[in-house]
This record gives structure tokens, C-alpha cells and sequence, in this order.
């Protein structure tokens, strides 16, 4: 469906996968360890896609909807401090198998109208918002069946993925008119987009790849212009957590509803997008702070303009500034700043006790394998990058207030699942087992 609205998002893809084949090919040593790794099958399906609610109610029924589909919301990122008006959270599979079957996630933000400082018009724009359903009836039904049994049936499935559909679906017939959405643009583009339509187009969808240098330089080949930097920590040997670039957002025709039921007039919208993204490992808590510190000493030296000026400044302070985050898979373990998931890859050696403190001696027997557990999530200074660049404007407005988890989990229905404890859970867990099994060789 997306591809049909956004045509350049079919050659972005066509365009990633370009790449990836020549890097496998140029580095089968990259391919072996994917597919042991069991990342190879994944890559080609690897998305996320991001949508934007405006309601608690909205929230709390796209929650359900994604439960059904064995999603659920991961972490909180609070944008307002990066000068957007929402908080947002991620909507993915938690295991390890429905990762290796099926990363997609969609990152989900929900507009946070109390932080408008023009209080009649956030009042103006809570009661459009309360006059729309973004979720079918239909679909409603089928969610509450499926709560009600465990899971839906196969016909039942099918129905819902075709009711879901709709909500997602672009819609060019604006439901204000174009006074009420320049006056809602004018405080801020990201609220008109939220507020001036029938629900929350998909925003943009993202393919993964395995070098988003190469793609970020040869996308003006294919004739899609990108945003002036990747956002995120910079090129090294090791990936760390995640990187981002993006096709500029499109300038699509719209129809306004016309004053008084006058005819309608027509206008243009600027929101969706094609972002592409290269993942590499989770970082602990230790290696997030240092990773913070890095990004923030660069961006204290240099900056972005509007117009991508200074954008190679700011890319050789990115790579002075991360000189001190270890650049080497091994020294990211042992110093405990990433996460990594063991597995059995040799005998038992002789002399050697299958437990937590011979590890290192297990790793360079080559009995166990470190491997360095893919980042599934977000940042929320990138993400804000992401968007600010999309919304035709890289200004940034100031809140007073910042992050609300409380207020967030409250639409939501239920706590955020902290991503953090998902990476430490899969490492302890896959360590305790690969340990049992090379114990149980022994016997």
C-alpha cells in the first residue's frame, strides 16, 4: 500500500537491496556471521514504519490492535525536548523467535496538545481530533474477539489485517478547512499533520541495510533527494545502536473542505517520507551514557542548518567526538557498554568448567560465540532529527514541560516494556543456556 502512494519508497528499496548484495558479496565473512547469527533471513523483511495519533483513545485502541498482532509497546522516548510536541513509544515483538520471524515495528507518537502554549486553538484542535475514529467498527470487533479467545482464527486474521489497513490509508480530503490547518501549521506543521486528516497515515516506512553511507550517497542517482546528515553516532567498524538518513518528504495535493459548504480548496501537505536504517548492537547503560556524552560534545561543536550547511562539519565533530567509544566487538563486551547473545560453537575444553566465570576462556577456545545482539529501537534526538527535517523546517520550539511517562502509559492501558531489560534478559538467558549445553556434552 505504501509503495503505491509513495513510489519512491518501491526504488528505495530497490536501492538498499542494491547495496546489501555488494557488501555480503565483498564481505562473505559479514554474511557468515549474519546467517549464523540467524540476522540473514531477516534482512530483506526488516522494517519499521511510524504513524502519529492524536488522542488517549487513539492510543489506547492502536495498542490492541498491534497486541493482536503479537506486538508491544517497548520504551519511552520524550521528543519534547528536542523541540517536538509528542512522546512516543515502540510497538514491536519482545522474543528472540518472533524477532528472527518478524522485526517490524512501528514507532508511535501521540500528540501532546497541553504543551501548545495558545491555549484556544489547542482546545479548537482537541474537539476536530474528537470527532474522528481511526479504527473501523469492524476491527473493534474482531480485536475484542480475539482478546476474548486467545488469538483469531485464520478467516478471522485476514479480515483484520483488511480492516486494519484502513487506518493507515492516505487520505488527500482534509477534514479543516485551510484556514483552520494554516493556523494549526503555523504553531506547529507536525500538530496539522496529526490533527487535519481521518487518521494516522503511515508516515514513512524504513529498509534496513548494511551501509547507509553508500546508500545516502548514491540516492541522487536514483533521483530522491536525501536529508544533509545521518543521523546518529557515525561510521565505525563496530555499528552501535542505530543510524538514520531519509528522502525529503513529499508536497502532496490536498483538498479542504470549503467554509460553509462552499467548494472545496485545493492545497498541498508536506509529511511522508522514505527513511532507511542500519542497525548495529544494544548498548548497556554504560555504553548509553558514554554514547549521550559523545553525541552531545558534537553537537556542541557543530550544527546543521536549515538548508544542510555545516552538515560536513558536523559529521567530522560526530568522528572526533566518539574517538573515545571503543571501536572493537570484543572491547565493547568485556567492558560491559553492549549487549550480546551466546551461543555453543565448539566442545567442552579439557580442563575448562562449563560456568559464568570461565567464559572467557570458553570464548577463546572457541567452545562459546559472543555474538552482538541487534539494537531494535530508537533514539529520540535522531527520530526528532528525522522529523524535524520532514516537516520543512529544522527549527526546533521550546517546552516548558518534558517528559510524562505516567500521563503516556495511562492512554496506553498498560507499563512500557523496558527495552534495556529485554537485552539483559536475552543475554543472561542465552549465556545460562549455552552453558547448560555445553555441560550436558560434557556428560
Amino acid at each position: 500500500m505504501y509503495r503505491q502512494e509513495v513510489p519512491q519508497y518501491g526504488t528505495l528499496i530497490e536501492l538498499v537491496r542494491d547495496v546489501n548484495e555488494e557488501v555480503m558479496a565483498a564481505d562473505p565473512a559479514l554474511k557468515a556471521r549474519l546467517e549464523a547469527a540467524d540476522e540473514l533471513s531477516r534482512l530483506d523483511v526488516e522494517r519499521h514504519g511510524a504513524i502519529r495519533l492524536g488522542t488517549a483513545e487513539e492510543l489506547f485502541n492502536i495498542r490492541r490492535m498491534f497486541a493482536t498482532m503479537g506486538m508491544a509497546p517497548v520504551g519511552y522516548y520524550d521528543l519534547s525536548v528536542a523541540g517536538l510536541p509528542v512522546h512516543s513509544t515502540a510497538f514491536r515483538p519482545t522474543t528472540t523467535e518472533a524477532l528472527s520471524r518478524n522485526p517490524f515495528r512501528v514507532f508511535t507518537s501521540l500528540i501532546r496538545l497541553e504543551l501548545l502554549e495558545d491555549r484556544a486553538l489547542a482546545a479548537e484542535a482537541e474537539e476536530i481530533l474528537s470527532r474522528r475514529a481511526i479504527v473501523t467498527p469492524r476491527c473493534l470487533e474482531l480485536i475484542a474477539e480475539g482478546e476474548a479467545q486467545g488469538g483469531l482464527t485464520r478467516a478471522q486474521a485476514e479480515e483484520f489485517v483488511a480492516e486494519a489497513l484502513e487506518t493507515f490509508r492516505w487520505h488527500s480530503d482534509a477534514t479543516v478547512t485551510a484556514g483552520t490547518y494554516a493556523r494549526l501549521a503555523a504553531e506547529h506543521r507536525l500538530i496539522a499533520d496529526v490533527v487535519c486528516f481521518r487518521g494516522p497515515h503511515i508516515n514513512h516506512l524504513t529498509p534496513r541495510t548494511l551501509d547507509i553511507d553508500a546508500v545516502q550517497a548514491r540516492m541522487p542517482e536514483r533521483g530522491i533527494a536525501p536529508k544533509a546528515v545521518i543521523e546518529g553516532p557515525p561510521r565505525r567498524a563496530v555499528d552501535i545502536l542505530l543510524r538514520q538518513t531519509s528522502f525529503k518528504a513529499l508536497e502532496e495535493p490536498i483538498l479542504f473542505p470549503g467554509e460553509g459548504g462552499s467548494n472545496g480548496e485545493e492545497g498541498t501537505h508536506t509529511a511522508r517520507f522514505g527513511e532507511i536504517e542500519q542497525r548495529g548492537v544494544a548498548l548497556t547503560p554504560l555504553g548509553r551514557d558514554l554514547y549521550d556524552r559523545c553525541l552531545a560534545e558534537a553537537r556542541s561543536r557543530a550544527a546543521v542548518g536549515a538548508t544542510g550547511e555545516g552538515a560536513e562539519d558536523y559529521m567530522d565533530a560526530l568522528a572526533a567526538a566518539f574517538i573515545e567509544f571503543p571501536d572493537d566487538a570484543d572491547r565493547l563486551r568485556r567492558e560491559g557498554l553492549a549487549f550480546f547473545r551466546y551461543r555453543v560453537a565448539g566442545p567442552l575444553p579439557e580442563g575448562v568448567e562449563p560456568v559464568a566465570e570461565a567464559v572467557e576462556d570458553l570464548l577463546a577456545a572457541g567452545a562459546l560465540v559472543a555474538d552482538p545482539q541487534t539494537y531494535e529501537d530508537f533514539l529520540p534526538v535522531s527520530a526528532a532529527g528525522i522529523f524535524q527535517s520532514n516537516l520543512g523546517t529544522d527549527a526546533q520550539s521550546n517546552f516548558d514541560e518534558t517528559a510524562n511517562q505516567d500521563v503516556f502509559e495511562a492512554a496506553l492501558g498498560c507499563a512500557v516494556t523496558s527495552e534495556t531489560a529485554l537485552y539483559r534478559d536475552v543475554e543472561e538467558t542465552s549465556l545460562t543456556e549455552a552453558l547448560a549445553a555445553l555441560a550436558g556434552g560434557a556428560g
